[in-house]
């Protein structure tokens, strides 16, 4: 009964909507909620209104994009607490709070396939140490009432999932794709990785391959419209854009590109992660650089990327035979 009457009240409060026609609606008597109203607060339900009170706070901080399970990350690291998360979840009901849904993504380019690498990769997202594995990838935005495109190159750190370096540009090249290796090697002059990319122009440029190879990094490609190959870049891709790009309005160029460097500032140091223990991406991988033995943090069981492994061993069990 009690999540009815907490529905009444928060429509109440925040839409000022009719309590008799509530009630009659969800088959409770009038007089029944108002005793609830007037009743003397539980500690659990005093909580309840304060946890009530942060999800607001963080809703609105974030521009609606914490699911139950982030926002319980947050207000439990934030406020020194242990929710669980079928609590907030409840509670976020209750408010008609949840996180926006992403939009899809685009079809996968083709490219001439006598210029790749083989997917040395194999879907093995998890490092164990910063540096030991590298993905990459272009993704584009438009710019607002114009014809222009600003085009977002990133290298991401697999052991931490921190973003290594990026570069901006309004035309999707070479360059782009350079400058942010370039940044990368500037930042980790030692850094050998594992380079992992799709298929795109600017991986399969010779002069680029060379660049990997004098720095014997080992180049690694995901097939032909496998986007799953490259799974971290992608998700990657689907955080900026649902949590910042698809929910903020831009006048101009200059503002979406502030916008994109602030996120990227807020992803690798001030956005939590669950699977770190609520730690940011820039936290780890300090911790991993100043550590011997490099906390590991395994990645949650993923049925595609099992099936896949599957059939690899599969297939080398039959070339064995």
């Amino acid at each position: 009964m009690e999540p009815k009457y907490l529905t009444i009240q928060h429509l109440k409060q925040e839409k000022n909507w009719d309590v008799s026609w509530m009630c009659m609606q969800l088959n409770i008597s009038r007089a029944g909620y108002y005793k609830w109203i007037n009743r003397e607060k539980t500690p659990n339900e005093l909580e309840n209104e304060q946890i009530a009170l942060w999800i607001k706070e963080y809703d609105q901080k974030f521009n609606h994009t914490l699911g139950y399970r982030r926002m319980c990350n947050y207000i439990n690291r934030d406020k020194s607490r242990h929710y669980s998360k079928r609590r907030i979840q409840r509670i976020m009901l209750v408010l008609g709070i949840k996180s926006i849904i992403r939009k899809q993504r685009k079809s996968y380019r083709y490219s001439k396939p006598e210029t790749t690498a083989k997917n040395v990769l194999h879907r093995e997202f998890e490092a164990t140490k910063p540096n030991k594995k590298w993905s990459t990838d272009v993704t584009e935005f438009k710019v607002p009432i114009s014809n222009k495109k600003v085009y977002l190159s990133a290298i991401l750190n697999l052991y931490d999932r921190s973003i290594v370096s990026y570069a901006l540009s309004n035309r999707n090249d070479n360059k782009l794709v350079f400058d942010t290796y370039n940044l990368a090697l500037k930042k980790n002059p030692d850094a050998t990785p594992m380079f992992h990319s799709d298929r795109g122009y600017q991986y399969t440029n010779r002069v680029f391959q060379n660049k990997l190879e004098k720095q014997e990094m080992t180049q690694s490609m995901s097939r032909v419209g496998c986007y799953i190959d490259n799974g971290p870049t992608e998700g990657l891709w689907g955080i900026i854009k649902s949590e910042m790009y698809y929910i903020l309005k831009f006048s101009n160029e200059e503002e979406l590109v502030q916008a994109i460097r602030e996120f990227i500032d807020y992803y690798n140091n001030g956005r939590y992660q669950e699977r770190f223990d609520n730690l940011t991406p820039m936290e780890v991988r300090k911790a991993a650089l100043h550590s011997n033995q490099p906390t590991q943090y395994p990645i949650s069981a993923n049925k595609r990327i099992q099936s896949y492994k599957a059939e690899l061993e599969l297939k080398k069990q039959k070339q064995i035979s």
